[in-house]
Order: C-alpha cells, then sequence, then structure tokens
C-alpha cells in the first residue's frame, strides 16, 4: 500500500503554533550554492554587526566627529558675530534721533532735552530690537541652509555668535553716532541750538534679542526640515523565515 502523495508545506508556510517551518537540508544547501540568503547566512542582506555589508545601514548614518563638529562651530560663531556689524550701521541709520539743546546757567553749561515729552529714546531701543530679531532669524536660516544636521555646538556656537554680534554692533552704533560729550557739543554749536543725543542703548536686554531669535528659529527649521532619526526597529522582511520570539533564525 502506497503512502498518500501529499506534498509537504512550503517552507514558508506558517504553522498554527505561530512559527515557521525551517527550510529543509536540501533547500539550505541549493541557497548556499546560488548565493541566496539563508538561516543564519551572513551575505549581502544580512543586519548590520553580523559580517559582510550592513543590510540596513542604519549604523553607518552618524555624524562627523567632533573635532569637525567644534572646527565647524567655531566658524560660526566667528561668521554670525561679525554680521553685528550689519546690525550696527542698520541701527545708526534708522534709530530715531534724540534731540538736546543746550543752555548757560551762570557761568556752567546746561543740556536739556528739547522734548520732555518725546519717545525718541524708547525707539531707539526699539529700532535695535527689531533689528536684532530679524538678523537672529536670517542668521539661523543661512546656519540650517548652510548645515542641516544642526548638533549641540552648531546651536551653542549659534547663540553665542548672536551675542557678540549684538555686542559688538552695540559699540559700533555708539561710536558711529553723535559724540558722547554733550557739553562739549553744546558748546560748539551754541546756546540754543538742538543737537542729536549720543546713541545709547537703554534696554541692555535687547542684546539677548539675536540669540534667542536664532535659536527659536534654527529649532524649528531642524524640527520641520531637518533629517530624521532613522527607525531602530527595522521593518521584518516577510520572506525571510522567523523564529517565534521575532528573531532571525540562527541569529
Amino acid at each position: 500500500m502506497s503512502a498518500p502523495l501529499t506534498p509537504p508545506p512550503p517552507p514558508h508556510e506558517r504553522f498554527p503554533h505561530g512559527g515557521w517551518q525551517p527550510p529543509s537540508a536540501g533547500q539550505v544547501a541549493a541557497a548556499s550554492a546560488d548565493g541566496s540568503t539563508g538561516p543564519g547566512h551572513t551575505g549581502s542582506t544580512g543586519f548590520a554587526g553580523h559580517g559582510g555589508h550592513t543590510g540596513y545601514g542604519w549604523y553607518g548614518q552618524d555624524g562627523p566627529g567632533m573635532r569637525t563638529e567644534l572646527r565647524e562651530a567655531a566658524v560660526t560663531a566667528v561668521a554670525v558675530a561679525l554680521g553685528g556689524v550689519l546690525l550696527g550701521v542698520l541701527w545708526w541709520w534708522l534709530a530715531p534721533r534724540v534731540p538736546l539743546t543746550g543752555d548757560v546757567v551762570g557761568d556752567n553749561w546746561v543740556v536739556y532735552l528739547k522734548d520732555t515729552e518725546g519717545e525718541q529714546a524708547i525707539g531707539v531701543d526699539g529700532t535695535f530690537t527689531l533689528l536684532a530679531l530679524g538678523l537672529g532669524a536670517v542668521s539661523a536660516l543661512a546656519v540650517f541652509l548652510v548645515r542641516r544636521r544642526g548638533g549641540v555646538p552648531l546651536v551653542v556656537a549659534l547663540g553665542v555668535g548672536g551675542l557678540l554680534g549684538s555686542l559688538l554692533a552695540w559699540r559700533l552704533g555708539v561710536w558711529l553716532g553723535p559724540a558722547q560729550d554733550v557739553v562739549a557739543h553744546a558748546k560748539d554749536v551754541g546756546k540754543g541750538v538742538t543737537f542729536d543725543a549720543p546713541l545709547k542703548l537703554n534696554a541692555k536686554g535687547a542684546l539677548l534679542a539675536w540669540p534667542l531669535a536664532g535659536l527659536v528659529v534654527h529649532l524649528g527649521l531642524t524640527a520641520l526640515f531637518g533629517p530624521r532619526d532613522p527607525d531602530p526597529f527595522p521593518p521584518v522582511d516577510p520572506y525571510v523565515p522567523q523564529r517565534p520570539d521575532g528573531g532571525a533564525p540562527g541569529a
């Protein structure tokens, strides 16, 4: 009496208990002969760290070394800080003028505000703050376009460069503005003649506008358009036999 000619189940047919039937020895030998992947095989589609080629390559996407990041961060900080020259010139050019006038009381010269209710002094601080916010956003965009990967050293360099640029702009604007000795200036122009007060930044907190704007804009750009971290759990190949615990056979 002959045995029923029932073909064996295919190697990828799932048994009721949830596991895969391991392929037969003949199938393993045939797969090894033609270079295909079998259980325990570490060929071109193996996982990283099992020998051969790195199949998915998630472990090869690390950024540059720390020395390279620090060098790029230093260059970024210097470049952003030099932008303070532009901020200083724009502040000196666009800031409102505070009118003063001189008078002689006895033998002494005194200087008064010509418009005691004017808001020009507040406008000077506001102009610096608005310009610093704009340059902070522009510098963050430029840094993001040059190096999208980001990194802690780059972000720190952006903040430090923005602060140094604000300090440079403040001192440059004061230097370009009217003379600091208002009494001598009043004597030069004469009694009762209106002249401009020296450029002064009363709200020192405006120096933080540039670095804060740069950090916020860079963070937003990185969150929206920056590279995403790779998936730590690679997708399972449905054509590769799996063990009941989810691992590959022979791993």
